[in-house]
């Protein structure tokens, strides 16, 4: 509906960085949301201003983000999707420059610098957000609506994997980086699968961690993550770059049933081909995708609920131009980086770490 949100109320965005993030995952939903513009897109790039241009022909293509600060009040929204180090800088220089922030996952490296942007954000009343937009995938909320419904009965066991096949690692920062900087698979997929646990199964308070390079990169490439939910359900966490042969996407046991289904969302790869999210069949995932409840004995299919990327910007829109709350509460994210953290000390340590912990400080 476009009636409550018409041009004159149109709240405009900035996108800083047109890589993938850029491209494919903020402009075209930015675009195609009532009461935002899409009006401006930072990038230095000379081949990414040139996407942007024939893309976006009314978005301004700006040069760094110290111009786009210098233009003040013409910009209510920035975007920050740049490499993983560099988003608490470009989120603390953005809300002090007096624009509301919406934040790539992951929100930050560490908690404590997570802690401190969103002590900020509400020093200076600005709106604060971070983009998980993993949970709007359709199987997530299938299985939210399956766990609401108590049609699985009591969880006990949580299974989510993102695996992929890509044996040979690229020459990116995010394959071959540092993963003190925020390369490696942990810190790329890690915030969706710990989100998704998180918010399904509530705080976490143990972790045990593989972090491991399969590719002779630095950064991780094939992690798991046990997780022990302070409710008691057991989350296990898998993220792969070398997989040949792909796990189902969740496996969910309760004591009355369980869920599986295999296959990601498609709402990401739609993007990627190019295609508008405001199509009539947009997050519709067809019937062979559909999941499957039940037991080895009678297992039914399960219709997928509908994906909808779509709803986080809009759920920014109204969180900055009616005041409504943010579709992604950054203090909830920074537990997910806590869990992160005692991941990477579990991994050189081989231990299980509480949550929270200092380092060196083991679970019993």
């Amino acid at each position: 509906m476009t009636s409550a949100h018409d041009a004159e109320r149109e709240l405009h965005v900035a996108v800083i960085g047109y890589g993938k993030g850029g491209e494919v995952f903020h402009a075209p939903l930015i675009d195609t949301t009532p009461g935002l513009r899409l009006s401006a897109v930072v990038t230095g790039n000379p081949e990414r201003q040139a996407a942007v241009r024939s893309r976006y022909p009314h978005t301004e293509v700006v040069g760094s983000a110290e111009e786009l600060w210098r233009r003040g009040g013409d910009i209510d929204i920035a975007v920050v999707t740049t490499p993983n180090e560099t988003h608490v800088p470009l989120a603390r220089a953005a809300l002090e420059a007096g624009f509301a922030v919406v934040v790539d996952k992951p929100f930050a490296l560490r908690a404590a610098d997570a802690r401190e942007l969103v002590a900020l954000a509400e020093r200076l009343g600005r709106v604060l957000t971070v983009y998980q937009n993993r949970r709007w995938d359709s199987d997530f909320l299938t299985l939210w609506k399956l766990i609401d419904e108590g049609a699985l009965g009591r969880v006990h066991r949580f299974e989510s994997r993102f695996e992929r096949w890509r044996p040979e690692a690229k020459g990116t920062w995010r394959d071959s980086g540092d993963p003190d900087t925020g390369a490696g698979i942990l810190y790329d997929l890690g915030p969706h699968l710990i989100d998704q646990a998180v918010n399904l199964f509530g705080p976490v308070e143990a972790v045990y961690a593989e972090l491991d390079a399969r590719r002779g990169a630095p950064a991780d490439d094939d992690s798991f993550l046990a997780l022990t939910h302070a409710g008691g359900v057991r989350s296990h966490l898998w993220m792969s770059a070398v997989a040949a042969r792909l796990g189902p996407r969740f496996r969910v046991l309760g004591d009355r049933a369980a869920f599986t289904i295999h296959g990601l969302d498609g709402q990401e790869d739609r993007l990627g081909r190019g295609e508008r999210p405001d199509a009539p069949d947009w997050g519709v995932e067809p019937e062979a995708a559909w999941g499957r409840v039940g037991t080895d004995d009678d297992p039914r299919p399960v219709p997928s609920e509908r994906g909808a990327y779509p709803a986080f910007y809009a759920a920014v829109r109204d969180a900055v131009g009616e005041g409504e709350p943010v579709p992604v509460e950054p203090h909830e994210v920074v537990h997910g980086l806590e869990v992160i953290e005692a991941a990477r000390h579990s991994a050189r340590t081989g231990q299980v770490v509480r949550v929270g912990a200092a380092p060196g400080s083991p679970s019993n």
